[in-house]
């Protein structure tokens, strides 16, 4: 009776053994899961930004692109919830607009995803450039004026000259008739 005793003894301890190990393995797998939710991760993306992706520990993704140096957009947010996207689109000075776009957001260009949110360019940037369109016009006209002045120029000299060596002949010609008839 003893040996069976303690034969059971061993299997019931090796079975709250193996219970305790399992208990250890998935409070272990609930602390990595855990742990992957709190910490963020953070990758470098195009059109000089930089992505950042987190999952909370209800499940809730949320990718944020920051932009460097865009003067028109400071970021994009998706938050992805229960199956469903929600893009925002942040302006320099705070403005957030819901976004709806069909474009892949974490890599579509900056002014491309501005234009989506309505962020209107600083006209101040249009006038500039279109000012210095303006005066490299007036700069071509002057250039072209120049060589056709130029070029008018150089016949009217040449017309001059031509009509003074006419000239010159025409004098020459007469003062030999004159000298001529002075000196037979």
């Amino acid at each position: 009776m003893s040996k069976i005793s303690l034969v059971l003894m061993i299997v019931m301890l090796a079975a709250l053994a193996a219970g305790c190990t399992q208990q250890d393995a998935a409070n272990a797998n609930a602390n990595a899961q855990a742990t992957a939710a709190a910490s963020p991760t953070t990758t470098a993306g195009p059109d000089n930004s930089e992505i950042t992706t987190s999952v909370d520990a209800s499940g809730v993704r949320t990718e944020t692109r920051t932009f460097r140096n865009n003067p028109r957009i400071s970021k994009v947010t998706v938050t992805t919830r229960d199956g469903q996207r929600t893009v925002r689109a942040t302006s320099p000075s705070g403005e957030e607009r819901v976004v709806s776009t069909t474009e892949n957001v974490l890599e579509a260009t900056g002014e491309t995803l501005a234009n989506a949110a309505g962020f209107v360019a600083d006209k101040a940037e249009d006038v500039i450039g279109e000012a210095g369109d303006k005066a490299e016009d007036a700069k071509d006209k002057t250039v072209s004026a120049s060589k056709k002045v130029g070029e008018k120029t150089v016949e009217g000299a040449k017309t001059v000259g031509d009509k003074t060596v006419e000239g010159a002949k025409a004098a020459g010609s007469a003062t030999k008739k004159a000298v001529k008839k002075v000196i037979p």
